[in-house]
């Protein structure tokens, strides 16, 4: 049996002529760039994520780097992150010019923790903690970072909350929606994610009207009106193509959801009955809705024995993320080594996403559950 660990053919099959037909609307017109079919995205994110504006933009990272310099991060600033990330999250702070500053994680979660961001700050001498301008949580795996500490350590020092949504969008904190918690909330719709479009697109959430005006300013090189420029910003605009085929997808979105979080109860129903639980540590739903943009599991050793021998049998799995940002060889310069944040280490070298998409069958997951415990009883 072959088990992808993802199959965008299945889904899109179930959408095609919807798909179709808006993308032939945009051929007829001719009109690429921005324009009214991302005018009404923009308009079905922001309410879906419940937050007064979004700004659609080119791709998630995009989203990230326009976030940061709307804020007015650059040169001097430190932000503050987690280093068990993907690499979009500390090279946007880069490339604006500031120091990361690494937070370990929660070991069940994967997000930033905030016992670990309270002893870090605590650690702090005074000038490094007075150039701390921002923080960046991210929503990992499709769950909410734990937020209110988060966001009460961030007013006590008067840090700007940017929420790296990217993998996260519906999932909730205590009722509230991703990207509707902080100063900006960035998600992307590379193809993988749970809200993909057919190639790059991202969008940014903000309440703020005039944090919108500045982002919308920013994405076309900073001008207003066309060609005259107070502020240098970048091209990050966002297609129409992209945006028409995301905001069908958002209308299939909630159901999508329901069927991955099914999936995932019923990966826990085989692993307990395969009496693998002591052997597999199943990802942890501490906040209020999980979205499953990933399944993570973890081992306590041979995760890479385990993905070689389940691709043998056909599985697809994949490792978020093998190198934390600590440990990644552009950023060696800040001075880390193995061994400063454990818990990301940890993860990076035991966690193994196993297949999780809305069109996988209760056959498929048996054959993953049964392969595994195959491994383990060879």
């Amino acid at each position: 049996m072959k088990v992808p660990l993802l199959d965008l053919k299945a889904q899109y099959r179930t959408i095609k002529d919807r798909v179709l037909e808006v993308t032939e609307q945009i051929y007829e017109s001719q009109y690429f760039i921005l324009g009214p079919q991302v005018e009404a995205l923009e308009k079905k994110i922001a309410d879906y994520c419940q937050t007064g504006h979004a700004v659609g933009v080119s791709s998630g990272t995009d989203a990230l780097v326009l976030s940061l310099m709307a804020a007015g991060i650059g040169p001097g600033d430190r932000v503050i992150s987690t280093p068990y990330t993907f690499f979009a999250t500390t090279g946007a702070i880069a490339r604006v010019g500031a120091t990361p500053v690494f937070v370990d994680i929660d070991p069940e979660t994967y997000n930033l923790s905030p016992e670990k961001l309270e002893e870090a700050v605590a650690a702090m001498d005074e000038e490094v903690l007075k150039a701390v301008k921002a923080i960046v949580p991210v929503h990992l795996y499709g769950q909410c970072a734990d937020m209110e500490p988060i966001l009460e350590e961030a007013t006590a020092h008067g840090w700007v909350v940017i929420e790296d949504a990217a993998q996260a969008i519906g999932a909730e904190y205590k009722g509230r929606r991703a990207g509707s918690m902080g100063d900006y909330g960035c998600f992307s719709f590379f193809p993988s994610k749970n809200l993909g479009a057919f190639g790059d697109g991202g969008i940014v959430t903000a309440d703020d009207p005039q944090v919108c005006e500045r982002l919308r300013t920013l994405r076309v090189h900073g001008s207003k009106p066309k060609y005259y420029h107070q502020v240098v910003g970048g091209n990050f605009r966002l297609d129409a193509l992209q945006a028409a085929i995301v905001a069908v997808k958002l209308d299939y979105l909630d159901g999508w959801t329901t069927a991955r979080q099914n999936n995932a109860a019923r990966y826990r129903g085989l692993f307990e009955s395969a009496g693998l639980t002591d052997r597999v540590h199943l990802p942890v739903e501490k906040e209020s809705r999980h979205i499953y943009n990933q399944f993570v599991i973890r081992v306590d050793a041979g995760r890479d024995d385990i993905r070689a021998y389940l691709g043998e049998q056909g599985i697809g799995t994949e490792v978020y993320y093998p190198v934390p940002m600590h440990l990644q060889e552009c950023f060696s310069g800040l001075g880390h080594q193995a061994g400063d944040f454990p818990i990301s280490e940890q993860a990076a070298n035991q966690t193994l996403a196993l297949p999780i998409y809305p069109e996988l069958t209760e056959s498929q997951q048996a054959y993953v559950v049964e392969k595994i415990g195959a491994f383990f009883n060879r």
